[in-house]
């Protein structure tokens, strides 16, 4: 099984690593037990250069049976590319996750930089510190952010300090520029971020703020989550803003709005409930 390669969304094969995917498993919320007995099972079922995302589905689909909620955990990253197409679901996400944090959030502002006008997806305000944050969604986990992202963005960020954010009603305050990205940056990316003095966030980095950690530490899963709910659904539930399970459980009348039937409903709450709580 040491020899056996599976292929990852960006094409690249490496080994298969059966304590990562037990581990993957308990961090949703599998006991090790259920966690080996998943693993074992896949085991059986690979061959050399299965995909990344067909393991993921045999692993949903067995956790599924167990526990909707510990299924909803596992598939975050999934959710996340399932903000699409716009993107819009994507910033509102973010917004809630900064807000959890204590700032106050505006988002798809247009604001007169030096020399150009700018759209500034996110801006975040707290004790002096503001955030001038830009969401790069992408609806595929092979789509990544190269160097060129944070490059261009970098220019907009230092045109607003310029102009827009080099008002008297931003002085003394410490203003950073912040990409968001749901699936990764490359090396060169991220080597740029650090360099600049910008602050890339994406699936995995940085640290507590990835957003895979992010939303482990906050519980503000995004209702994509949900295994109770079709795809139809959810979108229907994004156009209506509710982007969080927190949010579903607050008004379950959005259920009724998007035509959800009374029977199914119980059982969507009884699943956010458990995801939540």
């Amino acid at each position: 099984m040491n020899d056996l390669q599976i292929t990852k969304a960006s094409g690249e094969r490496v080994a298969f690593d059966a304590e990562k995917l037990i581990s993957s498993l308990q961090r949703a919320g599998a006991t090790p037990g259920h966690a080996a007995a998943i693993s074992q099972t896949i085991e059986q079922q690979l061959y050399d250069g299965i995909s990344s995302r067909e393991i993921y589905r045999l692993a949903h689909r067995l956790l599924r049976k167990k526990a909707r909620h510990t299924a909803a955990r596992y598939s975050l990253k999934q959710a996340l590319l399932a903000f699409g197409p716009s993107g819009f679901p994507f910033e509102q996400f973010i917004a809630r996750l900064l807000k959890a944090e204590g700032y106050y959030v505006q988002t798809g502002l247009l604001r007169q930089g030096r020399c150009i006008d700018h759209e500034i997806d996110v801006l975040a305000e707290s004790d002096g510190r503001v955030i001038v944050g830009e969401c790069k969604f992408h609806n595929r986990q092979n789509r990544v952010n190269d160097v060129k992202i944070p490059l261009y963005i970098n220019a907009r960020f230092h045109d607003l300090k310029a102009g827009f954010l080099n008002s008297p009603e931003w002085k003394d305050r410490t203003i950073e520029g912040w990409v968001f990205t749901n699936t990764r940056f490359t090396d060169d990316a991220l080597q740029y971020g650090q360099c600049a003095k910008m602050r890339l966030v994406s699936w995995s980095t940085p640290g507590e703020y990835g957003l895979r950690d992010w939303v482990d530490r906050t519980g503000l899963h995004p209702v994509t989550c949900l295994t109770s709910l079709t795809r139809r659904e959810k979108d229907a539930l994004l156009e209506k803003q509710v982007v969080l399970v927190r949010e579903l459980l607050k008004a379950p009348v959005a259920l009724t709005n998007i035509g959800v039937k009374q029977d199914r409903i119980k059982k969507v709450l009884e699943e956010a409930g458990q995801l939540c709580g």
